[in-house]
């Protein structure tokens, strides 16, 4: 059942080599890894509306390929006319082959379909992870623009095992997100 894509071959065959080289890593072990992919959108506009979450649900799932889960809130807030355990968002969260297939579409597909697109920001959490805010879904192929009935954007987390922002940054650079200022040293 097992097969590996692309994106996962070129990660043991290119990617762990050149990040040994250029961190100078004694073992494979600490050369850092790209643990899962979460990706969340929040729908505040929810509380209006039941059914965007479910058109949310079948989007999300589309795009990844997984099915994704409604996220619900924790207290209530009565300026924005929430209440405890009301649906608020989706999530799904990607990890081993579902993972690399997603950032190589992502990649590949999704990010050259952004109008004027011209690379993403290159700021990092502090601990090798990067989230990518994305404006609209219909950057994805998976999604028909003619079912769409509201334009809705999502973030996308990369969790890495990096331990520090240069770490993390070489490692996502070398999956070839296409950062607007690559940094060599």
């Amino acid at each position: 059942m097992s097969t590996t894509t692309a994106l996962k071959k070129d990660y043991t065959e290119r990617i762990v080599p050149a990040l040994k080289k250029e961190f100078g890593y004694t073992s494979v072990m600490q050369v850092p890894v790209l643990e899962k992919i979460v990706v969340n959108q929040g729908l505040g506009i929810a509380t209006a509306d039941k059914k965007i979450i479910d058109v949310a649900i079948d989007e999300l799932t589309a795009i990844t390929g997984q099915k994704a889960v409604a996220t619900f809130s924790k207290k209530d807030i009565s300026n924005f006319k929430l209440r405890r355990k009301m649906p608020i968002g989706v999530r799904v969260t990607l990890r081993h082959e579902r993972m690399y297939e997603f950032l190589e579409r992502l990649v590949r597909v999704a990010l050259p379909r952004i109008r004027d697109f011209k690379g993403i920001e290159s700021k990092l959490d502090g601990r090798g992870n990067y989230s990518l805010g994305i404006q609209e879904q219909i950057i994805f192929p998976e999604i028909n623009i003619d079912n769409i009935t509201k334009i809705l954007g999502m973030n996308i987390t990369f969790v890495t095992t990096a331990k520090t922002d240069e770490e993390g940054y070489a490692l996502l650079r070398e999956f070839g997100l296409p950062f607007k200022n690559i940094k060599r040293n």
